[in-house]
């Protein structure tokens, strides 16, 4: 199969654009018709295009501020309709007159604005560029402007990036750059639609550029038929590479492609002849991301959610915490204690427009109330007794331009509530023994295990405060009421292994683990699953791994709809209906329940032939 159409000639592509403007009624003194849409409309389309204007977001923000920060430049996102989405740089070098066209919703194709960079790119499906004086509208050569299409999974254009300047920067630098930037936007698109149960084979002409975008990148499954390729795949192996089997393209068996150990680059020779050096990835069971936080004076405990396994109200709430965020509406999250707050405020943040400033997260109820003035907006030295000789700036100046969650708010001291809330009126911080202010820029993220309204009621918590903190409330299911229960056993288990340790778990321990009330949330199975794979080493993960206060917590229903029975060992061995039950979870595996009540096989074989067994 050949490849897409040969790219066209730069001289084509500026005449046949102008050819075009001419056949639309466009003048050279023809004033930008950006058509701007209505403030409710441009809401929509944000939220619309909301995924890719993260994806984007994230991929752009380092190339700007590692390269082209020093360029008087501006990046633009647009749609394949030519809306601009969202701009990062600066808009110093843009004349008055055409300030609304670098905004959210206006629009870019050539019909209403002449030949350019976004609108071209999207006539012509290519990446261009488009000089001062090519420009068909005189209104428009006080910049140039680079573009390219971007290109989802299923090779749709779906949008258009672009940097403009007032400077007459090298062609090939802004193009070559831009090219790099939707490059590294397209393989996102990709792997986020493709990142559970798939393969990857990363692969290039040089060892020294296989992490580069300019990678090639295919998806594929176990039976080695490629579901997704990025269009560098297509260049480096000259065809199009969508639902063909990997074995036509490669002189190598699937089955020696999955034998490849993961991160280690090894040789692989192409049907046409061509070498190129590789990469295998392997599919991870779910996406789970790990925290390890600590508070002042505690021990450091680990602290784990997922995000994306299926619950319904998790991804709800993630939804509309991103789209507010960006808004600054002030979030509070509920939830129970291990619920995974933390690391859901931490992925917002990560999601977010701030990802790369500063994330300062503060354990309300985990500082001693009388230093939690201290911690929070700093002091001058010498301010109190104990105070270090150089003083400090305190967690809320440490959080400026990035993002402050203040977890468990519920348990601050009421003096300390209302200096937070004159912090966050007037955004300035007032040290302690200092009389100057400083400012910050924060978004603030709070949340509390307890009802804050019940606090106001009671005067714990003032209600100025909560309603300043509350601007939208979200609640986290508790894990015994999530739906994806099994997927985040198998996420957090595969998160904690050991490369050998392979075999999962009994059947047994599955059904225990999906009854379980599980009190402590994610955090407490993160701790039974880790000590579990401690003491199963490389065999199935078994009843008798368990600790003994996950049964501590377990409730057993008996056959008779009787009130349930808390376990315990002893009790267990007392009672017909919870020792079948035992019994029956253990798989009728004598040895393994004799461990896990802590008695002999003689005790428990007696102990169930006077029960009847």
């Amino acid at each position: 199969m050949a490849i897409h159409a040969a790219s066209l000639a730069h001289d084509t592509i500026i005449q046949d654009s102008w050819a075009r403007c001419r056949e639309f009624g466009l003048d050279h003194q023809s004033s930008p018709a950006y058509g701007r849409l209505p403030e409710q409309q441009v809401a929509l389309l944000l939220e619309r295009h909301h995924a890719l204007v993260q994806t984007t977001h994230q991929q752009v923000l380092p190339f700007y501020e590692n390269i082209l920060s020093n360029s008087n430049c501006l990046i633009l996102l647009a749609d394949q309709q030519g809306q601009v989405l969202n701009s990062w740089g600066t808009k110093r070098f843009i004349e008055p007159a055409q300030q609304k066209g670098f905004v959210a919703g206006a629009n870019w194709l050539e019909q209403g604005v002449g030949t350019n960079a976004i609108g071209t790119a999207l006539a012509c499906e290519q990446a261009v560029h488009i000089e001062h004086h090519e420009h068909f509208l005189k209104a428009n050569r006080f910049m140039t402007g680079s573009a390219a299409p971007i290109f989802d999974a299923s090779r749709r254009m779906v949008a258009v990036l672009d940097v403009s300047s007032d400077s007459f920067l090298p062609p090939s630098h802004t193009l070559g750059m831009v090219k790099m930037m939707s490059q590294t936007i397209e393989n996102r698109l990709i792997l986020d639609q493709f990142q559970n149960g798939y393969f990857q084979l990363i692969f290039n002409t040089g060892l020294n550029n296989l992490d580069s975008q300019w990678a090639g990148l295919l998806v594929f499954d176990e039976s080695g038929r490629i579901l997704c390729a990025n269009r560098r795949a297509d260049t480096l192996l000259g065809v199009s590479l969508l639902h063909v089997n990997i074995e036509n393209l490669f002189k190598a068996p699937v089955a020696h492609l999955l034998d490849q150990q993961e991160g280690l680059p090894f040789p692989l020779q192409a049907s046409g002849h061509n070498r190129f050096h590789c990469l295998i990835k392997r599919p991870k069971a779910a996406v789970l991301k790990f925290r390890t936080v600590s508070a002042p004076g505690k021990a450091q405990c680990q602290v784990s959610t997922a995000l994306g396994t299926g619950d319904e109200k998790v991804a709800k709430a993630s939804r509309q915490a991103q789209r507010l965020l960006e808004k600054n509406v002030p979030l509070l999250i509920l939830g129970e204690t291990g619920a995974g707050k933390e690391v859901f405020v931490r992925n917002l943040h990560q999601a977010s427009s701030r990802a790369d400033q500063p994330f300062i997260a503060v354990n309300c109820a985990a500082i001693p109330s009388e230093l939690v003035e201290a911690q929070l907006f700093g002091y001058e030295k010498g301010a109190f007794t104990g105070a270090h000789h150089k003083g400090s700036i305190g967690l809320i100046r440490k959080a400026d331009k990035g993002t402050l969650f203040l977890d468990e708010i519920g348990d601050m001291p009421l003096t300390v509530q209302a200096r937070l809330l004159r912090v966050l009126q007037e955004r300035c911080v007032q040290p302690l023994g200092s009389s100057e202010l400083f400012p910050v820029d924060i978004r603030v993220i709070s949340a509390t295990h307890c009802s804050l309204r019940e606090q106001v009621q009671n005067g714990r918590f003032r209600q100025d405060l909560y309603y300043r903190i509350s601007g939208l409330n979200l609640e986290l299911p508790a894990l015994r009421e999530r739906t994806d229960k099994a997927e985040l056993v198998q996420a957090i288990w595969q998160q904690h292994r050991e490369p050998q340790q392979t075999a999962g778990f009994d059947a047994s321990v599955l059904a225990l683990f999906d009854r379980h009330p599980w009190p402590g949330n994610l955090r407490q199975l993160s701790n039974v699953i880790q000590v579990a794979l401690a003491l199963a080493d490389e065999q199935p993960i078994s009843i008798e791994h368990l600790p003994a206060d996950f049964f501590a917590d377990l409730d057993i229903d008996n056959d008779n709809g009787q009130p349930q029975i808390a376990f315990n060992p002893k009790a267990a061995l007392e009672t017909p209906e919870e020792l079948n039950e035992l019994l029956q979870a253990a798989g009728g595996n004598i040895s393994q329940l004799a461990k896990r009540l802590g008695v002999s096989r003689n005790t428990l074989y007696k102990r169930l032939r006077e029960q009847g067994f």
